[in-house]
């Protein structure tokens, strides 16, 4: 059974930092693309970052290129987002996703519909 864990979200100011964090279980992580994809407040879901399965290739929304870096650690089956320089317009729900690679990547490596499997999500919050 897949399971993805989020942690790590909160209440920050804006131009603060946070880390998110998502531990999966469950399938073989290391065969498996991954991405943060994050809704705000009565909109719909946005791919925000994704990662293939080596870590060799990464992208990104526009709205968060040089503020957000996304990493994984296959050791620890784990993959997190760096966030910097946060706005008020990042606060957001955040969802660790995976999805098998050949597919996301057709779908669109920033498109929600490219992930398979989905964890609960984290709240961050960005606020003075």
């Amino acid at each position: 059974q897949v399971e993805l864990a989020e942690s790590g979200g909160g209440l920050v100011q804006p131009g603060g930092s946070l880390r998110l964090s998502c531990a999966a279980s469950g399938f073989t992580f290391d065969d498996y693309a991954m991405g943060w994809i994050r809704q705000p407040p009565g909109k719909e879901r946005e791919g925000v970052a994704f990662i293939s399965p080596n870590g060799g290739s990464t992208t990104y929304a526009d709205s968060v290129k040089g503020r957000f870096t996304i990493s994984r650690d296959n050791a620890l089956n784990t993959v997190y987002l760096q966030m910097n320089n946060l706005k008020p317009e990042d606060t957001a729900m955040y969802y660790c996703a995976a999805g098998p690679t050949t597919a996301t990547l057709i779908v669109g490596p920033l498109r929600p519909a490219g992930y398979s499997d989905w964890g609960q999500g984290t709240q961050v919050t960005v606020s003075p």
